[in-house]
């Protein structure tokens, strides 16, 4: 198994989902963080400061996008790459997050696990 050493910070609610994506994610070689809420994710993306976080939307405490909107005015959260995963995909939604700076936006139901981490890998530089 490859050993990255990245650290991918995974902010989903859905418990299942979650532990599919770190199971995923870990296999492949990466360092995982989890946090269940936009609240969490942000205070672990600033105080651990991931490679790159995968975002989902709808949580409860803080949302995706409110989240993504406070790690840009950080100094150190300015930089982290962050790939919005969702079940959204209204053009103004897609639209607002990549205003606000998310990598890349991907809409849960198209995308494979396979897939989710190879665009990760690519993110990354570690194919």
């Amino acid at each position: 198994m490859a050993n990255y050493n990245k650290k991918i910070l995974i902010v989903e609610d859905d418990e299942l989902l979650i532990k599919i994506l770190a199971k995923e994610f870990q296999s492949a070689g990466f360092e995982i963080l989890l946090a269940t809420n936009g609240l969490e994710g942000l205070q672990q993306a600033l105080s651990e400061s991931p490679d790159l976080i995968l975002l989902d939307i709808i949580m409860p405490q803080m949302d995706g996008l409110t989240m993504l909107r406070k790690l840009r005015q950080d100094k150190k959260g300015k930089e982290i790459p962050v790939i919005v995963l969702t079940n959204l995909s209204d053009a103004e939604t897609i639209d607002e997050s990549l205003k606000i700076g998310s990598y890349d936006f991907l809409v849960k139901a198209n995308w494979g696990l396979p897939d989710i981490v190879a665009k990760v890998k690519r993110k990354l530089g570690v194919e």
